[in-house]
């Protein structure tokens, strides 16, 4: 049973896939309680018992539509929502002074410029993937890159998720390629190709290719091969179950109750920096 020592959490997109995995997980762990849920204004969840849309029974939290008094008496948020959403969150989190733990993928750099900023006052927990696996997954590939140069491997993403994700390649496949882009000491952004179609011509030497599958109900498939002359290694991590995301959301908002403002990844969580 919580207590008012637990860490008090905010849902936000609470009604969501995501936001009722991250209901019933705060309930599961020790330490954390769910101090208000958020959904957009105009949602059919509005006025609703949070535990008893996520299936846990009548807890008295009411989902609501207003953040701002949500925010100011938790001590941390936990936002898998859109870009636009994350950056206003962001915003009141540093105003309220508490923790920002976001999975939000499909950023762009005005919005995690936006994010950073907000990082002088909030302690933000930012990830392309929450789960333990994942970011071990990426310390792997990067000490590959690093061992397995250019000349003689490339480097291949293939990432596959349910038909209804909106933004590719995935937020941890980017990550997973910015790994591998560190290994190499290069940056990311001038060494990717993505959507190849057509006559592309050659593959250029020491690039990081992207492949995007969707459909059906995948939670989450990541390959990162490394193709070489006569052998491929290939380092695989499978998402099964939402509630790994949402069971790294809760350690990291929990990691980062009272620790100094500032931009963090779930390497600094795990401690594998």
């Amino acid at each position: 049973m919580s207590t008012e020592n637990d860490m008090g959490l905010v849902v936000v997109g609470a009604a969501g896939r995501m936001g009722l995995t991250l209901i019933r997980t705060i309930a599961s762990i020790p330490g954390a309680r769910l101090a208000a849920a958020i959904e957009r204004p105009g949602s059919p969840a509005v006025g609703k018992d949070a535990g008893e849309l996520a299936g846990l029974g009548s807890n008295g939290v009411t989902i609501s539509d207003d953040p701002l008094p949500a925010f100011a008496k938790a001590d941390g948020v936990l936002d898998f929502t859109v870009p636009a959403a994350t950056v206003a969150f962001a915003g009141y989190a540093a105003q309220a002074r508490i923790a920002h733990i976001v999975g939000t993928t499909g950023c762009t750099p005005e919005d995690d410029a936006a994010i950073t900023a907000a990082a002088r006052h909030a302690t933000i927990v930012k990830s392309g993937n929450m789960s333990l696996g994942v970011n071990l997954l990426a310390v792997l590939v990067e000490q590959a890159a690093r061992a397995l140069g250019p000349e003689d491997f490339d480097i291949e993403v293939l990432e596959m998720h349910h038909r209804n994700k909106v933004d590719a390649p995935s937020g941890t496949a980017l990550l997973l390629g910015e790994a591998a882009a560190k290994g190499r000491a290069v940056a990311l952004a001038d060494n990717s190709e993505r959507g190849r179609d057509g006559l592309t011509g050659a593959r250029k030497t020491g690039a990081i290719g992207f492949a995007s599958l969707r459909g059906g109900s995948v939670v989450g498939e990541h390959t990162v091969y490394f193709s070489g002359p006569g052998e491929r290694i290939a380092l695989t991590h499978q998402a099964e179950d939402r509630a790994i995301f949402a069971r790294g959301a809760v350690k990291a908002a929990l990691w980062a109750r009272g620790r100094k403002p500032g931009l963090y990844s779930m390497r600094d969580v795990l401690g594998l920096s």
